[in-house]
């Protein structure tokens, strides 16, 4: 990633009241080429979730850029939770909430509502954002799964004081190779299933980066409610643009990244040593944002690779 500000002498990229200036249009379109041409073909997964997933024009945003990616040749797959969703269905209920350890604990019950609201609402909203953005000759973009779809991902209890709250065991990917092959956008809800049928609820982050690891993909894309990596939670400035797996963990052996961060860093590295090959933590509050990242010199938000690259 380079210095995001503008050349000296080039005009700054500011709308005015008929959008961008032809010339800065131009200068984007061409800025964008290499990069489209470089990762034409490649699989990208993308998870969607904080306050790019709540607010709707965030929602639209992101929508058109999944389509983008999609119109110039690459692979996206979307993979969403719905913490605060389930949340929210689960008090209209009536029903408690109790937490351990920062995961919610899922009886029965529990994950009947965690289903619906992942499968049946969550999931087929992100759906029909992607598809409204369909051509002329009405042909859908995006289909809604669940990792049960087609043993998607096989899945294990993680703590029987949890419930049916699971970890991943294994993942078949081939139904979301088909889907790819013929160029549809496959959205992806967070629950697996064991052998027997029993389905679990499982941590979104962590479904995309095992995702991407069986699917070898070129990137995998975690949409977060911060700017990327901070060294300093308290300051803006402290982001890491780019950086290895091997100083990450040095940053969380010493303390540097504590808290919040900790998660959210450790699932970038937890894809990386899945298979994926470059891991981004991007501002999902910024509208465009995947396409800032992708196809901008810039770049935005903090990308993590394994350091032999």
């Amino acid at each position: 990633m380079t210095d995001s500000s503008n050349a000296v002498g080039e005009p700054p990229m500011v709308p005015n009241d008929r959008g961008y200036a032809p010339e800065q249009r131009t200068r984007a379109l061409i800025e964008a080429l290499p990069y489209i041409q470089e990762f034409r073909g490649a699989v990208v997964v993308i998870k969607f979730g904080g306050n790019a997933m709540v607010d709707p024009e965030l929602s639209r945003t992101f929508a058109e850029d999944i389509v983008l990616l999609r119109s110039v040749g690459m692979k996206p797959v979307v993979v969403h939770g719905g913490g605060p969703q389930i949340g929210e269905m689960l008090k209209k209920l009536g029903k408690e909430t109790e937490f351990r350890d920062g995961l919610r604990v899922t009886d029965a019950e529990t994950l009947d509502v965690a289903r619906m609201v992942l499968v049946g609402k969550v999931g087929r909203d992100i759906v029909g954002a992607i598809n409204m953005l369909t051509p002329a000759n009405g042909e859908a973009y995006a289909v809604g799964m669940s990792g049960e779809d087609g043993g998607l991902i096989r899945a294990t209890p993680r703590d029987a004081k949890l419930g049916f709250v699971g970890d991943i065991a294994a993942v078949n990917p081939g139904v979301i190779e088909r889907l790819l092959a013929e160029d549809i956008i496959p959205v992806v809800s967070s629950i697996g299933s064991d052998a027997e049928g029993q389905a679990y609820n499982i941590n979104a982050d962590t479904v995309a980066g095992a995702l991407a690891g069986a699917l070898d993909a070129e990137k995998v894309v975690y949409l977060t409610d911060v700017a990327g990596l901070l060294t300093d939670v308290k300051d803006p400035a402290s982001i890491v643009t780019a950086t290895t797996v091997s100083e990450v963990e040095a940053w969380m052996a010493d303390g540097t990244i504590a808290g919040g961060m900790v998660p959210k860093v450790q699932s970038c590295i937890d894809a990386l040593a899945a298979g994926a090959r470059n891991a981004h933590m991007l501002d999902g509050r910024i509208p465009h944002v995947v396409l800032l990242e992708f196809f901008t010199d810039a770049g935005i938000g903090t990308k993590i690779v394994t350091g032999d690259q």
